[in-house]
């Protein structure tokens, strides 16, 4: 196939975690993307990867100052993720961050200006609601076929049980400002809702921090038997948000829970799609239409069903050699995370926090091409 793009000049800053499916992705899968250098503030991370994908071995300085970049991808630390982003689009640089590409609203919102005023891309992670479950779900609530969207519910009972991690940074990532129970996974839940529903108005809520102080009981971690504190993270949420279109949403997450029970669904007045975990690309996606007696599987009208972290990348590659607006967009990211942060002021105030912003509902991706899954954006105008 003859590509029609020149690709896109692109480099890596954070080179720890989930770098390595980045790395794959978009060196091997997503051909809009030539991916040249990386970085990371531990220069061997940064050497292995270049070594391994045949990229150069920068530093940040470097990346910013190249003017053959055009892309820059943020998978540093949340701590780091203002900072980097900043700097690079201060240099002119779009950019794609993990999540969440802020710890403090303001910082959003001095972020979403810089990328206004310079006329860059500011996209982020989640992206796996561009995956060929969710974009099936988006493309069947477009139809029509579930009827009008009603309600929601979140349920998400997941086992972290801080005391069994093996490393120290796990604890870190999963407590740091920007990190977070609900900055870690409530993103994906409802940046996956608002591509479907549209954006929302209210968010309410309540938490509690369970077991504040316990000790690490993994044999395996360095800190074993020392004390672990977090009693500025909270653990266990309830809450409820309104969708501009009328849609309501019950929220119910906690990391406290053995064998407990997840689920994601949406309501319609025709029909219910069981939605699964937004987490993954693919999976089972199942519908129970009015009238029917047992819900049933939908075959995926979509490509990328395997872990495809990257995807929102390429997307705005295609929309920067198009012209368009990527999917991933920050009008987009900045509502989400001001929903995850108004639930956390909701739960601080006991008020209900209004929401200040809005956001487009993303097209979906042209169904098909499953054999060839670059030409899904390929053919994206």
């Amino acid at each position: 196939m003859n590509f029609p793009f020149k690709p896109v000049k692109t480099a890596v800053i954070g080179c720890g975690m989930i770098s390595e499916i980045y790395f794959k992705n978009m060196v091997e899968v997503f051909n809009v993307l030539d991916v040249v250098g990386c970085a990371d503030l531990v220069p061997e991370r940064a050497k292995a990867k270049a070594e391994k994908y045949g990229i150069r071995h920068m530093t940040n300085e470097e990346i910013y100052n190249d003017p053959e970049i055009e892309l820059v991808v943020n998978l540093t630390y949340p701590t780091s993720h203002y900072e980097v982003n900043k700097a690079a689009l201060l240099a002119g640089k779009n950019v794609h961050c993990e999540k969440m590409f802020a710890i403090t609203l303001d910082q959003a919102k001095e972020l979403r200006a810089i990328a206004e005023e310079k006329g860059l891309m500011l996209t982020a992670a989640p992206d796996t609601w561009l995956g060929g479950r969710l974009q099936t779900a988006a493309r069947i609530v477009e139809s029509g076929l579930i009827g009008e969207l009603i309600s929601a519910e979140i349920v998400l009972d997941r086992c972290y049980r801080h005391s069994e991690w093996k490393q120290e940074e796990e604890k870190r990532f999963a407590f740091c400002p920007g990190g977070g129970f609900m900055n870690d996974l409530g993103g994906y839940y409802i940046t996956a809702l608002v591509s479907m529903a549209g954006p929302i108005e209210k968010v309410t809520g309540f938490y509690r921090t369970y077991r504040p102080s316990r000790p690490f009981c993994h044999p395996k971690n360095p800190a074993y038997g020392k004390p672990m504190t977090y009693e500025d993270s909270p653990n266990c949420y309830a809450g409820a948000m309104q969708f501009a279109n009328g849609m309501l949403c019950g929220v119910s997450m906690t990391t406290e829970v053995r064998g407990g029970g997840s689920y994601f669904n949406i309501h319609g007045t025709q029909g219910t799609l069981f939605l699964d975990d937004p987490n993954n690309f693919g999976g089972p996606l199942m519908i129970q239409l009015a009238g029917g007696k047992e819900p049933m599987e939908i075959p995926l009208s979509h490509a990328y069903t395997e872990n495809s972290r990257g995807l929102g990348v390429a997307d705005a590659a295609y929309a920067l050699r198009n012209g368009r607006k990527p999917r991933c967009d920050t009008d987009l990211i900045f509502h989400v995370y001001e929903a995850c942060q108004g639930f956390e002021a909701s739960c601080d105030s006991g008020k209900i926090y209004e929401m200040t912003s809005t956001c487009e509902k993303p097209a979906p991706f042209a169904p098909g091409h499953l054999n060839y899954p670059e030409m899904v954006m390929d053919n994206l105008e």
